[in-house]
């Protein structure tokens, strides 16, 4: 059985609000709910397969501590655009 798109956006909408640190709860949430309805299904793929990384990696990508692997370097830009002032003080 195919997982449909608007089942889709729901889980990863909730997999983006049960992290594992409370600062990725906050951006992912928020990237979630600006984009997901939006996204193509490769991005959305994409998007799931960031969501099975590691919260402290995705937080140092986002915030710039740590190099981001090429596969998500866009996906990350477009993240860290809303995450300011939670990666670090605006």
């Amino acid at each position: 059985m195919t997982e449909t798109r608007e089942a889709m956006i729901k889980r990863l909408r909730m997999r983006s609000m049960r992290r594992g640190i409370k600062e990725m709860d906050l951006i992912l949430s928020a990237f979630a709910d600006a984009h997901l309805a939006s996204m193509s299904e490769v991005e959305l793929a994409q998007y799931d397969q960031l969501l099975a990384e590691n919260d402290h990696d995705i937080y140092g990508w986002i915030g710039g501590q740590f190099a981001v692997p090429d596969t998500y370097t866009d996906l990350i830009g477009r993240i860290a655009h809303g995450a300011h002032g939670v990666t670090r003080p605006a």
